[in-house]
């Protein structure tokens, strides 16, 4: 049984999306464990940590919302390839750091920042994560292309598998991190194997993933050395006159996205889930560091079994809820979970460190394929690149703040900036009660116009 089931997913079209999302992760996966000691190694502190992890989500920031329209527009595969190909160029830079003398460009003390020393191979780190950040609009695009393949039936389960597939590059990225930190290379060799990983995903793209924008034909045998033959496309007389002037790039701005019915709110909870988390991930890595002494390996096997949880949650667990329980009520009950595991993680002692880590990923794991797949059923088809690409850019925005403000308040508070963060779910869970409402309200409201009550 659990056979054929493989070898079903194995054959299907989710399958090629599914492996380039796994690849991706896997790759980024591998450095989050050892880049805080990097950035120490190379004269950075804990405000310098921030700093560059805020950098990559405001490139993208300027980034997703360009590459989300233009796969509306040129197709999904052609700019998956593009964002790849920046994501290789980007760790291929990220080496050459290790090959720089450390000579010294500034350096800083003070009481807002800390003492540190800026030195080439740092600043050539920051230039490696701007370019990576600017062609980083794979996560929006994947999720576009997941959501071209997906019908209401499946969409919930498909995102849970889409969601699986991160969680389990995460699994195996801190792992594989811990293990190659520990090596002759150093830090050296994780960053090689996500230069690697990074190529063949570019090869998956390539070879594997079908193109799934409607209207599109994928122009064949065009040699990557041509940017224009590349983007050149030729589209089916298949849309109505009204549905190509909707496809329009000028109907795709930021406002007239803002005017879908429940846009607005979603953003807002998509601005403030990444914002939650920014934190966590800009706390976590410097109060593993500073107060519980741990080494890379240990805070890669802590990362590594959030995402073991997440696997089981996304994969099969999530694939049988979604038949039974909607996915506004999984939003609601994944964002409380995550509240309350976010205010159990300030302490020092082991074991409810785990206890938490499981409630959260468990909550995380529930409400963020659910909310994926609310999103994506907004609007049309040809509508998903831009709402993708602009719900990303609101994600890079929060990221950006919450790291920079996650860094800050942990030099102030301590563990408590994670009961910031889960105030936020909170607030998180009673907009989504809000929306689900709201969504209800307008279904009976479509309902009554529908079958109008006779008069007697």
């Amino acid at each position: 049984m659990r056979n054929n089931l493989l070898s079903g997913l194995f054959k299907s079209r989710i399958f090629p999306i599914l492996l380039v999302n796994f690849i991706g992760i896997l790759g980024y996966s591998i450095v989050v464990p050892i880049l805080i000691f990097i950035v120490q190694d190379f004269g950075g502190n804990g405000f310098i940590y921030g700093v560059l992890g805020a950098t990559y989500p405001f490139f993208q920031f300027i980034g997703a919302p360009i590459l989300g329209r233009l796969s509306d527009r040129v197709g999904r595969k052609k700019v998956l390839i593009v964002s790849q190909v920046g994501t290789f160029i980007a760790w291929s830079l990220f080496l050459l750091a290790f090959l720089l003398p450390e000579n010294m460009l500034w350096s800083q003390d003070n009481q807002s920042t800390g003492r540190y020393v800026m030195t080439l191979p740092l600043a050539v780190i920051f230039i490696a994560r701007m370019f990576d950040g600017f062609t980083g609009g794979n996560v929006s695009v994947a999720n576009a292309y997941m959501s071209d393949i997906s019908d209401d039936e499946n969409r919930s389960s498909n995102f849970g598998k889409m969601g699986a597939s991160t969680s389990l590059g995460f699994v195996l990225g801190p792992a594989l991190a811990g293990i190659l930190a520990s090596t002759v290379l150093g830090a050296t060799l994780p960053l090689i194997l996500a230069a690697l990983i990074s190529l063949i995903a570019i090869f998956v793209i390539v070879f594997r993933l079908q193109e799934s924008v409607p209207c599109v034909v994928d122009t064949k045998n065009v040699s990557l050395r041509n940017i224009r033959r590349f983007f050149q496309v030729e589209h089916k007389d298949c849309f109505t006159e009204g549905e190509l002037k909707a496809q329009g790039e000028e109907q795709k701005s930021w406002k007239a996205v803002l005017k879908l019915p429940g846009i607005p709110l979603l953003y807002a909870i998509y601005f403030l889930t990444f914002f939650a988390f920014s934190l966590f991930y800009a706390g976590l890595p410097i109060y593993a560091s500073d107060y519980l002494d741990w080494t890379a390996s240990a805070l890669g096997i802590f990362l590594a079994y959030s995402s073991l949880i997440m696997v089981l949650v996304q994969g099969p667990v999530l694939s049988r809820l979604s038949k039974i329980i909607s996915s506004h009520a999984l939003v609601l009950i994944g964002s409380f979970c995550l509240g309350i595991s976010f205010m159990a993680l300030s302490t020092e002692n082991i074991l409810q460190l785990y206890a938490a880590n499981t409630l959260l990923s468990i909550g995380n794991g529930l409400m963020w394929p659910s909310f994926l797949s609310i999103l994506s059923g907004i609007g049309t088809k040809s509508f998903q690149g831009a709402i993708q690409g602009y719900g990303t850019s609101m994600g890079s925005i929060a990221s950006m703040l919450g790291l920079l403000v996650g860094g800050t308040l942990f030099v102030g508070i301590g563990s408590l900036v994670f009961t910031v963060g889960g105030v936020v779910f909170l607030i998180i869970t009673l907009l989504m009660t809000i929306h689900r409402f709201g969504t209800r309200k307008k279904r009976m409201q479509a309902e009554r116009e529908r079958w109008p009550v006779p008069r007697a």
